[in-house]
């Protein structure tokens, strides 16, 4: 505390700003991580979501165009490409090669599926069975999980069967192709119903991509602002130096000659504002005890006189 009170003015200042920065610093600094960790998600959520209705479209065009174009091959030979999902999911590996996307997954996690590969974790099973719980207010959800690889970030949509056709390979294995037997065998992707939700469309993306970029945007906003704010110091500094401390050092060395017997030093008011009233006082302080020093040396002569003339009466 005493160290506090023998610092200058500019120096009190400077620390009572540096302390508030600090606090604001810590302060936005967790505001600001929360606020761009909600923007990067939403981020991520948007690309994820054009990304997927990307795949939805491919998988409407397979269905409808591709499917109807080699039905007739497919009792002698089963081709995967004419399944949505797979042609979906091989599309989607081949647009990870981008490196902007090459961190992204994408999977239609089944419970009951054709192609094991597809086949649901349990947490994934879990996503799937809420939404099969919950078929009217099954929409979208997101949020992030941990797998032996690292946290994920996730989006994921209920997969519904939505055509008849789609019964073809998953009612019965007496219904469905063959050559789709042979392949995949009678055991596992059967017994589905129309309008039933199987599984959960998911794109999903390491959580530190979304830690990383928050991260990024608050370096830089913080960066920023550590900049403006070292620069703030910079104005207030020469601001009070020209304004106070000048002027009140000046005043302070008026006072001191003042105080020696120099009753004709001035204090020079340069402001109107607190600083000026102070050395407009001063000078009404200086003038009062010129005007007082002169009446006391009127005083002492006008004593001196009459003792003078006392002895010579005498």
């Amino acid at each position: 505390m005493n160290k506090l009170k023998n610092l200058q003015l500019g120096q009190k200042f400077t620390l009572l700003l540096t302390l508030v920065f600090l606090g604001g610093v810590l302060a936005s600094g967790v505001a600001l991580s929360s606020v761009l960790n909600r923007g990067t998600q939403g981020q991520l959520t948007t690309n994820a979501l054009m990304l997927m209705e990307t795949m939805n479209a491919i998988r409407g065009y397979t269905s409808e165009h591709v499917q109807p174009e080699i039905a007739d091959r497919l009792e002698e030979e089963f081709l995967p490409e004419s399944v949505p999902a797979y042609s979906a999911r091989e599309v989607f590996e081949t647009f990870r090669l981008n490196p902007n996307y090459s961190d992204f997954f994408y999977k239609e996690a089944t419970l009951n599926p054709t192609n094991l590969r597809d086949k649901a974790d349990a947490f994934e099973a879990e996503l799937v069975n809420n939404f099969r719980a919950n078929p009217n207010n099954a929409s979208e959800v997101s949020g992030f999980r941990s797998t032996p690889a690292g946290d994920l970030y996730y989006i994921a949509r209920p997969i519904k069967v939505g055509q008849q056709s789609c019964l073809e390979c998953h009612s019965t294995p007496a219904a469905a192709p063959a050559s789709m037997i042979e392949r995949y065998g009678s055991e596992n992707g059967f017994g589905w119903e129309l309008e039933e939700i199987v599984g959960a469309q998911m794109i999903s993306v390491p959580a530190e991509r979304v830690v990383q970029a928050a991260r990024q945007s608050l370096v830089l906003i913080l960066g920023i602002f550590i900049v403006a704010f070292a620069v703030a110091i910079v104005l207030v500094n020469l601001w009070l130096k020209r304004l106070v401390v000048r002027p009140l050092n000046r005043m302070a060395m008026v006072a001191e000659a003042v105080s020696m017997g120099d009753t004709e030093a001035e204090f020079t008011q340069d402001s109107q504002d607190e600083v000026g009233k102070l050395a407009e006082a001063f000078n009404r302080m200086r003038l009062s005890l010129q005007m007082a020093m002169k009446r006391l040396e009127r005083y002492r002569e006008g004593r001196r006189s009459g003792s003078s003339t006392n002895d010579l009466s005498q």
